[in-house]
């Protein structure tokens, strides 16, 4: 490319703000970003590269720029102007107004809740999958992230004035939209099972989604970022411990130590870990025997040729894992998420007896409300009541 080519390149701004996002792409792995860099503004791409820096996660940050670029989509569409900063009171109420109606109400009122022509905006942008509003976490979490950035920008918002508070409470109130889960089914003990009698063969492919499956499920449901970013220098041999404590005669299985780093719920300087034993390890040991991964990333692509590669493997590619294997077992993908692990690991130790305290210091949640959902539905599953 010669220099007067290249000039014009990089001063185009969607092309620049392109280039800025490539570069930023080792923090902030962004799917779309030739998409997002025709929405997102320099100062958009700015803030993003500031918060990478001061170590932001890299999913809260994928989630930032998602939302930064639904906002300002959003914010041209239902009012004609670019997204202003600081934001007034009033368009954070037309933001609520936009996204926390009543479709009962839209039946008899066309008028009620998104106009039709913001509706067709976003979901020419590809922001808008199904009919209806949003759900609520949605609405709340892109709200939460508005803020942030104000925050992160210097900026004063409205984001705490009663006005704003009031009408989110109300409309969260009125909204009827049951709460949906990120799996529709989670993957219990026999759906694993299920899953696992299609990574039965010796293809590198299988051993990989073995471990994968094992590995995430008994670690008490390791969120698929985790699983994705696992590196070998967070694992270490735990050593042998008996099969039934109270019989030496049982025998030993093999046990794992995981590192777990920085998740969802924790901080880097927190040493928290999770224990593997019997299968999962094995499979693991397996898959990095037969993968030759001695260091780096533990779960990597496969080739066409049976090649691993040096990359981790992302987020997406765990949860497409899970829906592959979904298929082969003759399951409806669409029914099962990666999350499905996690609130299958849950639902499997209620049944099996294991205290909610015991679970949660494998799967590392933090809300017991949360968890404690898992054993009351596997509680009511199996009660007399039901």
């Amino acid at each position: 490319m010669d220099d007067i080519t290249s000039r014009s390149v990089v001063s185009d701004p969607a092309s620049r703000r392109a280039l800025q996002l490539d570069a930023l792409a080792a923090i902030l792995p962004i799917e779309g970003r030739d998409r997002l860099s025709e929405i997102l503004t320099d100062q958009d791409v700015a803030t993003l590269t500031h918060l990478a820096r001061e170590g932001i996660g890299p999913n809260t940050l994928r989630a930032l720029a998602s939302d930064l670029a639904y906002l300002e989509i959003w914010a041209l569409a239902a009012t004609g102007s670019a997204l202003p900063w600081p934001a007034p009171e009033a368009l954070l109420l037309k933001f609520v107004a936009h996204h926390l109606w009543d479709p009962v109400q839209r039946e008899a009122d066309p008028a009620h809740g998104m106009p039709a022509e913001v509706i067709l905006a976003l979901r020419a942008r590809g922001f808008l999958l199904k009919e209806g509003p949003p759900a609520v976490a949605t609405v709340q979490r892109r709200l939460a992230n508005w803020a942030t950035l104000h925050r992160w920008r210097g900026l004063e918002s409205p984001f705490g004035t009663p006005a704003l508070k009031t009408a989110l409470r109300l409309s969260v109130r009125a909204n009827q939209q049951p709460r949906g889960r990120k799996s529709q089914r989670a993957v219990t003990l026999e759906v694993l099972e299920t899953l696992l009698a299609t990574c039965a063969g010796t293809r590198l492919v299988d051993i990989r989604d073995r471990a994968i499956l094992l590995l995430a499920f008994a670690s008490g449901g390791r969120r698929r970022s985790e699983v994705a970013s696992l590196r070998v220098a967070q694992l270490s041999d735990g050593g042998e411990v008996p099969v039934d404590p109270a019989n030496p005669k049982a025998g030993l299985l093999p046990s794992l130590i995981i590192k777990l780093g920085r998740t969802k719920t924790s901080q880097t300087t927190e040493d928290q870990t999770v224990v593997l034993v019997g299968r999962p390890v094995i499979a693991l040991q397996d898959w990095l025997r037969v993968g030759r991964i001695g260091k780096g990333a533990v779960f990597r692509a496969i080739d066409r040729w049976q090649r691993v590669g040096a990359v981790a493997l992302t987020p997406q590619s765990i949860n497409q894992v899970l829906k592959t294997r979904c298929r082969l077992a003759g399951l409806d993908p669409i029914e099962f998420s990666a999350h499905g692990l996690r609130s299958g690991y849950l639902t499997a130790a209620a049944r099996q007896g294991v205290s909610l305290v015991e679970a949660m210091q494998q799967s590392q949640h933090r809300s017991v409300q949360q968890a404690a959902r898992y054993f009351n539905d596997a509680e009511r599953v199996m009660g007399k009541a039901a």
